[in-house]
């Protein structure tokens, strides 16, 4: 499809072409690549599951792998039939109706903006330990001073590359895509030059973690290694999503219905086999003296300790420009949602944040809004309570930060907007609805559709479920502070939505576009 062609399919849906079209299938991958980030993922959560579940949990991997690769064959086939910046918003907007539409990018916004929060105050940690090394600063990684001047140093940085245009966001992306390959791969191979400690035994072991006392974390299964993998798949499933972003750059790509849903397939694939990679040879890396438990209390930093101490500063480098293309490229997403949103009158302020830089081609304004959101994020960090409060029936736990309990939200709130669109999906089939672009699922739409909100709806509750503060699964969810977040972020959205009535200018926006282009599909509105 030439650019003409998929410039004219934006117009039928309602909008005049502003971005710069200059992405490839490479570009779009690297974009959504470097979101899923199996770096992040692993460095931020391979404690997590080796603690919960021991070495076998690494065969959890490929349980959220394959729910999401149903997940990302529906939104493939979105994708291509509304190649329209904002992704889930646009889906849900076009298949079931304005409001319905306008609820999911509440959602996902959020969680984008609460993401880019998580990863630029996570790479806080790095980035003291390698100015330690350098410089030999004590900069304490935990003083919130320090995760203030670090984050709002990234956020600027990360900022300014993206305003700077789609193509300088792809070459970062695109290079971070490299760093995640030496970070993976290349570590994973210099663990085993060094020399494994674990045969491959060591991987199909679980080390009693359904033991109380042989737990690395002291957590009780009951004997039960199916209990301990429940949460133990936590791990990995905090990983496996932001392939759904590039549909929110599909403005910016070439060929958009056909290279997107490719590119939402291989983040995924590759995204698997580098992370299983990593967690394979960090796993058969552990010494056996001390075991498990050893690796739990002192991290990877303890399993990497037995490298060169030139190699570790190489290392920490890699990771710190992990996070920072993962931020990059979330904010990135966030600002096309932003667009989109505004674009369609969804926003307060929606004709300052849908503007355009005309030299960059690039949603700036929606990018200095976010950055300054994901800034006041992060000055939660201040928000420390010294006691227990009680809320009705639910506990905020003494000395857990503000910030530690809205991350809580990211990976429910991307959860939670996933399965809304794909259950927008299947009413819109069970409205008739028949998808019209490049790709296209056929035969199997209805049962890839069904699986992948099974799946979607299995590990939301699973994810959310509160088994209270003395729980394993109160790591994630803090027992009943991730659903009352997810409470009062749809009671504002649901307030301001009965208020401001942003979903009529969404259906305005939406009927336009219905009457410039009678071949497009049906949809109603709601």
């Amino acid at each position: 499809m030439v650019a003409g062609n998929e410039d004219a399919r934006l117009e039928s849906l309602g909008y005049t072409p502003q971005l710069n079209r200059v992405l490839g299938l490479f570009s779009n991958f690297a974009v959504a690549f470097t979101y899923l980030s199996p770096m992040v993922g692993i460095y931020s959560l391979f404690v997590i599951g080796l603690g919960m579940g021991g070495p076998a949990y690494i065969w959890l991997t490929f349980l959220p792998v394959a729910g999401m690769l149903f997940v990302a064959l529906v939104f493939g086939e979105l994708a291509s039939n509304y190649p329209v910046a904002g992704a889930l918003f646009q889906y849900s907007k076009f298949t079931v109706g304005p409001r319905y539409g306008w609820f999911v990018g509440w959602f996902y916004g959020f969680a984008l903006l609460i993401t880019v929060a998580a990863v630029d105050t996570g790479v806080v940690g790095y980035v003291t330990a390698l100015t330690h090394n350098w410089f030999g600063w004590n900069l304490n990684p935990a003083g919130h001073g320090t995760i203030l001047v670090i984050t709002l140093i990234l956020l600027a940085i990360q900022t300014t590359v993206n305003i700077t245009g789609a193509r300088i966001m792809a070459d970062v992306a695109k290079f971070g895509v490299y760093v995640e390959i030496l970070g993976t791969l290349g570590i994973a191979i210099v663990l085993g030059i060094h020399g494994f400690h674990h045969g491959l035994g060591f991987l199909f072991s679980t080390q009693g973690a359904q033991h109380k006392a042989t737990n690395a974390l002291g957590f009780d299964f009951h004997g039960s290694w199916l209990s301990a993998a429940l949460i133990a798949v936590l791990a990995p499933v905090y990983i496996f999503y932001g392939f759904e972003s590039a549909g929110d750059i599909a403005e910016e790509t070439k060929d958009a219905g056909r290279q997107i849903p490719r590119a939402m397939r291989q983040a995924l694939i590759w995204g698997c086999i580098a992370s299983f990679i990593l967690t394979a040879g960090l796993l058969l890396a552990t010494q056996k003296h001390g075991g498990v438990a050893a690796a739990v209390a002192g991290g990877i930093p303890s399993i990497l300790a037995q490298l060169p101490s030139w190699l570790q500063d190489v290392l920490l480098l890699l990771i710190i420009f992990a996070f920072f293309s993962c931020g990059s490229s979330i904010q990135g997403a966030g600002s096309r949602l932003a667009f989109s949103y505004a674009r369609d009158g969804a926003l307060p302020g929606s004709g300052w944040i849908s503007r355009v830089n005309q030299r960059f081609k690039t949603p700036v304004n929606a990018l200095l809004m976010g950055a300054v959101i994901t800034l006041l994020f992060a000055l939660l960090v201040y928000v420390n309570p010294g006691s227990n409060y009680h809320i009705w029936f639910v506990t905020y736990p003494a000395h857990v930060n503000a910030l530690v309990s809205l991350v809580s939200f990211g990976v429910s709130g991307i959860y939670l907007s996933f399965l809304l669109t794909v259950i927008g999906v299947i009413i819109a089939r069970a409205r008739g609805w028949q998808p019209e672009g490049s790709f296209q699922l056929g035969k199997w739409g209805w049962p890839v559709t069904l699986l992948g909100a099974g799946y979607l709806a299995a590990m939301f509750i699973n994810v959310v479920y509160p088994s209270g503060l003395s729980s394993a699964r109160a790591f994630v969810n803090i027992d009943w502070i991730t659903l009352f977040i997810i409470f009062l972020i749809a009671v504002v959205g649901g307030a301001y939505l009965l208020l401001g009535r942003p979903d009529r200018n969404v259906a305005r926006r939406l009927q336009g576009g219905a009457s410039q282009a009678p071949e497009a599909s049906p949809v109603t509105t709601t």
